[in-house]
């Protein structure tokens, strides 16, 4: 099956863009590494708020869902055209999440094949895999996923930022994967300036987060749904592991038809509570 056929050059629950938003966006570029440098200059990543003195309603908005919702906020702060650089105090705030909602949106609307991955980066911090988000488009002369740093693409802070190379990102699926045939260290693996969200239960909710992102259904990267809780709370067995052996043996293997079904079982649909 095809991308196309897949529906990733369709927008979802959260890639949806009216059509006012949709006509600010007209001259945004197509080339999938400028649509991300542009994302990159209308989102804030909430770890730069600092020196900014951002009311408490702008900081909030890190928990907006969806790319039209976001995009609203924007323009409430701006309402140039989406190709048009803000300044940093007119951004929206968000996370690395929401880099690659946006940018999928926009992709996404110009019939462009493109989905996100939540996963961990290996290159933030050497030895750990730190809690990202990031996108892949499909390169259709090469017949294949191009995996990109959303948020630091062209900006010279990643390497390999426009392709990333296999190991510096592991989706949620892969990092499992290499945990059970005991390659990585489950404890490096978490959500940088926590205590808490570190180790085995943090790779199992990324990997039922990127299965979900893989439906096209790109949850806060908080989002607990599931037996996710559970699993947070220590609280889950072999066969909770069992399903994780699944998922990220469905997700690596890449047929939409396998993923579909797979998440169409219990606890693993993103609930209408969170969106979907």
């Amino acid at each position: 099956m095809t991308a196309s056929a897949a529906g990733y050059d369709l927008p979802g629950v959260f890639t949806t863009l009216s059509p006012e938003l949709a006509a600010l966006a007209s001259e945004v570029p197509s080339d999938p590494l400028e649509v991300c440098r542009t994302v990159q200059e209308l989102v804030l990543h909430m770890i730069d708020i600092g020196p900014l003195d951002l009311p408490p309603e702008r900081i909030a908005d890190k928990d907006l869902r969806g790319a039209e919702e976001i995009l609203g906020s924007l323009l409430r702060q701006n309402p140039a055209p989406l190709h048009v650089a803000r300044p940093p105090t007119e951004r929206v705030v968000g996370t690395c999440r929401d880099f690659v909602v946006v940018s999928c949106a926009l992709l996404r609307l110009r019939g462009i094949a493109a989905r996100a991955r939540c996963g961990f980066a290996t290159y933030f911090k050497e030895g750990e895999g730190i809690d990202h988000w990031v996108l892949e488009y499909r390169h259709e002369r090469e017949d294949r996923w191009v995996r990109i740093d959303a948020q630091y693409v062209g900006l010279g802070r990643v390497e390999h930022d426009a392709d990333l190379v296999e190991g510096q990102f592991l989706t949620g699926g892969e990092a499992w994967h290499r945990y059970r045939d005991g390659s990585i260290d489950p404890d490096a693996f978490g959500v940088a300036g926590t205590d808490h969200a570190w180790g085995v239960a943090e790779i199992r909710g990324n990997a039922v987060r990127d299965l979900a992102a893989l439906m096209r259904v790109e949850t806060l990267p908080w989002d607990e749904w599931g037996r996710m809780t559970a699993s947070y709370e220590g609280e889950t067995g072999p066969d909770y592991d069992a399903l994780m052996d699944l998922i990220a043996a469905t997700c690596a293997a890449h047929d939409p038809e396998s993923i579909a079904r797979l998440y169409a079982s219990e606890d693993l649909a993103v609930p209408k509570s969170l969106g979907a």
